[in-house]
Parts: C-alpha cells; structure tokens; sequence
C-alpha cells in the first residue's frame, strides 16, 4: 500500500520538486519522477509539472508509490533481537550497517538480516523498507523499532508522526557546556548545495533537540540527547550548529578534529519508549553503547 504524505507550503515560489525533495527527503531527481508519474497533488488537484512553483499556503500532498527493485535477498546476518512478538521487534543495529539497500549498499544492510532472522516483515516499506518504521544512520549504533505487520506498522508510525515515541540518544561532543542542559530548536532541510548533507534552513522541517551533560571529559562532553522530532541527522546537524559537533563525524565535524577518532560519529540510539499498537502497553528498552564508543569515554575521561 502507498504511504500517503501531506505538507504545508510556507514558502513562496517554491519548486514542487525541490520542495517534495527537502519534505520528502529524496533526491530531487526521485522526487521530479514521481510529480511526472502523477503521485503529486497540490490543493487536491493533480499536478505533474516539476518546475510548478507554490504559493504559501498550497496543501502539497505525495502518494510514494511502492518501490519495486531487484528482490532483496534474505542474508545470514547476526543481529541482537532485543523482543518480538507477533506484531513488532526491536533490535540492536551495529555501527557500520546501513539500515536498508541504496545505491552503493545493495546487501549486508538491517533489512538483508531482518528478512532471515524474523518470520514476518509489514509491506508498507516496499521491497526495499520491508518494516522499517525509522532510521539510524549508517555509523550510528543503537535500538530499532520494526513492524511485522501493516497494522502495527501504520500505529506506530503514528506515534512516530505525534511525536508520543520516546527516543534518546547519547553522545560524545566535542568541547564543554557552561550549561547543564538545553533545546535546538533549528528548523532542518537539505542543505542547498550539498545534496547529501542537512542544514538548518528557514524552511525546513520543525525539529527540536533536548540535550542533557551527563558527564565533562576531556575537551569534550558526554551527553544525552532526547528527540521531540525526528529528522535526518539531526542531533549531529544541532550540535554542531552550537559549536558542540558530534566526535568522528566526517560530515558537520571540523576539518582538522581533536581527537583521531575512526569508524563514525560517536552516536548512540540507547533507550526507545512506544505504546504497543494492539495492547496499548508502554514498552520501554534500553541498550549499551558498542566497544569503540565505551573505549573513547574512558580515553577522554578526566582523571
């Protein structure tokens, strides 16, 4: 079944296709092929002109069609199943994995284990996002939800949209805070240059960081960082837009770090909170960081 998007449009004169690929976070290319194929409506009228330009106001709605690739291959892939049951699982992504196949990573990703290691995977995602309900960054570790079944799928993507899933990551940042805690709160959309990259722009995507010391080290902080919102690469995009980038981040780090640190960003998803989508229990999981990350906290910690 198509998954069906809606937005606002809050900026003037704005392309369809560049502002269905900051909304929709695709490559504009993808987007402009989907606006031709007629999955694009603006205030409830088809339309399939790429360059059409928006009024503030204009209600923009996207039909994402299913994805039909080559078919993804079951691949025996180890990953820690933290719980399942009929309708869902949470797991444990490794860092260094991305979650599911893209140019580049055809194989070895979450969705290549998910498809050997559980019996059921929800539809909605395409062949490509079978149960993906949300995303980890290749180089971040951490908990992830997955949805076997298109009920509990659309519930807890839901969730995810009211922003009820508790979602806390923590985090080695690069220098000290004269503060014991705070809120990001820059909008976030495709950065206008590098395509690959995020920025915080006036018309991007409400998001909202709340970031928490848990410890000082050594030029540098351990910190907890909860979502409110949950955009791509957004706690590494916020904390650097306050001087604090994540540590080993390639992408929004310094040219010339303070530590060499190797393999990623130092980024972990450690607790994951919902309401499970049949028995309405709250369910609450948490998870250790990966050897690497627990070996440059006790590098960097001040003695």
């Amino acid at each position: 079944m198509p998954e069906k998007k809606t937005w606002l449009c809050r900026e003037p004169g704005a392309r369809l296709d560049v502002f269905l690929s900051a909304n929709a976070e695709v490559t504009r290319s993808r987007a402009g092929q989907w606006i031709r194929e007629g999955h694009a409506r603006v205030n409830g009228l088809s339309a399939t002109k790429t360059g059409q330009a928006l009024r503030e106001g204009d209600c923009v709605e996207l039909e994402i069609p299913d994805t039909r690739p080559a078919h993804v291959e079951a691949q025996e892939i180890h990953i820690d199943i933290l719980y399942q049951d009929e309708d869902l699982a949470v797991v444990y992504k490794p860092s260094g994995m991305v979650v599911h196949p893209a140019a580049g990573n055809p194989d070895g990703t979450l969705v290549n284990a998910l498809l050997h290691c559980l019996d059921n995977l929800s539809g909605i995602g395409g062949e490509i996002r079978p149960g993906i309900v949300h995303r980890i960054d290749k180089d971040t570790s951490g908990i992830l939800l997955v949805a076997k079944n298109d009920f509990s799928h659309l519930a807890l993507s839901e969730q995810i949209r009211l922003h009820t899933v508790e979602r806390a990551y923590m985090a080695i940042v690069q220098g000290g805070f004269k503060q014991p805690e705070g809120d990001v709160t820059g909008a976030i959309g495709r950065h206008p240059v590098d395509r690959k990259k995020m920025a915080i722009r006036p018309d991007g995507r409400e998001a909202k960081t709340h970031w928490i010391v848990r410890e000082p080290l050594r030029m540098s902080s351990l910190i907890e960082a909860r979502l409110t919102t949950g955009r791509t690469h957004q706690i590494r995009v916020h904390m650097a837009s306050i001087g604090h980038p994540v540590l080993g981040d390639p992408v929004y780090g310094p040219k010339k770090p303070p530590f060499p640190v190797e393999g990623g960003q130092l980024l972990h998803a450690f607790r994951l909170g919902f309401e499970h989508p049949r028995t309405g229990e709250h369910l609450c999981f948490e998870a250790p960081p990966e050897k690497r990350f627990t070996d440059w906290l006790e590098r960097l910690r001040l003695r």
